[in-house]
């Protein structure tokens, strides 16, 4: 059971951070504001950078993953799907907000996989950097949705 859990808990990281790398891109593509962009295209990079370092662990433990796209998990998916509706009326503040949505929904994923830390120990110090890495990203977009907001 362990090397199952390990397998889903992985993909279902790979699919969450999948979304997060569709709802930068998406943004970057909707504001028309350089500075934000930029950010979007940034922490888009980074998000492909986890996929490919999940995908990495997950081969290590016989099983491979085809998701390149966003997945199927209930709210962690819907959370994005709300970039979709704020990218409709172009409002850079509530494209903000659907990430900070988002974002929180990603780290309550790599908090549930960290609450078993010998589960994953072999790929700990990976999920946590990457944990630390969204919740950075999140304090940079909480920054940008203040100073938009006022």
């Amino acid at each position: 059971m362990e090397s199952g859990q390990i397998i889903n808990d992985l993909k279902e990281l790979i699919s969450i951070v999948n979304d997060g790398k569709e709802g930068y891109q998406s943004a970057a593509d909707a504001t028309e504001r350089p500075a934000l962009k930029a950010e979007f295209l940034k922490f888009t990079a980074e998000r492909a950078i986890y996929e490919a370092e999940l995908k990495a662990h997950l081969l290590k433990h016989g099983a491979v993953s085809e998701n390149d796209t966003g997945g199927v998990l209930g709210v962690l998916h819907r959370t994005w799907i709300d970039i979709k509706q704020a990218l409709s009326s172009k409002e850079d503040v509530a494209i903000l907000s659907a990430i900070i949505t988002g974002e929180n929904a990603a780290l309550a994923k790599y908090d549930e996989a960290l609450a078993n830390e010998e589960l994953h120990q072999d790929h700990l110090y990976l999920l946590k950097s990457q944990r630390d890495g969204i919740l950075n990203a999140l304090k940079e977009v909480e920054v940008l949705y203040q100073a938009l907001n006022n």
